[in-house]
């Protein structure tokens, strides 16, 4: 396995991690790079060609333009649009890291990095007991926090920052997607949190879902880390 990785986890549900994780595969594409995206669990999807298939997996896939397996990109594809743990039993699937893993490695093969984009919070149920932090423990990559800046943002980012510290894992950054607009105190919150964990934000993504504004700051977010 020769690719450099990178787990992209959120804060909750719906702050901004396809976003941000689609951004990011194109501005690495647009370095040079070769970059492979991954989401190793989504649930809600649609049927097509008799098989499920989730339109964030398949954002990723298009933004990194990888012509890859379909199980590699989303090895599990659950079709209820609830927690992993409740679309997996309703399907009666159990969801096995070694799977995850497998396609993992077969994505860094021909590649040199893979974005994998986590479903929910830090902590989002994938099992009785296994949650997202376990498939980011198993590729044992670093990890970027996507925080949704809205009212808070504060405790949520600071309490899935000390998690995924305390899983031995490298918090390699956060960046801000901004979700509560206008909001007068989004910059005081951003500068509490760059003083809380001790290091300023890789990008803070504004309100407008502007392909053009996200290329400028996810650009220099991918530079930072890929250095």
């Amino acid at each position: 396995m020769s690719a450099r990785g990178i787990f992209v986890a959120g804060t909750d549900t719906a702050v901004g991690k396809t976003r941000i994780t689609a951004g990011l595969l194109q501005a690495f594409r647009a370095q040079g790079v070769r970059v492979a995206g991954m989401k190793p669990v989504a649930a809600g999807a649609i049927r097509q060609d008799g098989r499920l298939i989730n339109a964030d997996a398949v954002m990723l896939a298009q933004s990194s333009q990888q012509d890859t397996p379909y199980q590699w990109l989303n090895p599990y594809c659950l079709e209820l649009a609830e927690s992993p743990h409740l679309a997996a039993a309703q399907a009666g699937i159990r969801i096995d890291l070694d799977v995850i893993c497998h396609a993992y490695a077969q994505l860094a093969i021909a590649h040199d990095w893979v974005l994998v984009e986590g479903a929910g919070g830090w902590l989002s149920p994938i099992g009785p007991t296994a949650t997202m932090a376990h498939i980011a423990v198993a590729l044992d990559l670093p990890v970027v926090l996507v925080v949704g800046l809205r009212l808070g943002c504060l405790n949520q980012a600071l309490l899935s920052a000390a998690a995924i510290r305390a899983s031995g894992l490298k918090l390699a950054g956060w960046m801000a997607s901004t979700l509560q607009y206008p909001w007068t105190a989004a910059a005081a919150n951003v500068q509490a949190l760059s003083e809380r964990l001790g290091t300023a934000p890789l990008a803070v993504l504004p309100w407008s879902e502007s392909a053009a504004a996200d290329h400028r700051v996810l650009a220099k977010a991918a530079l930072a880390l890929r250095s």
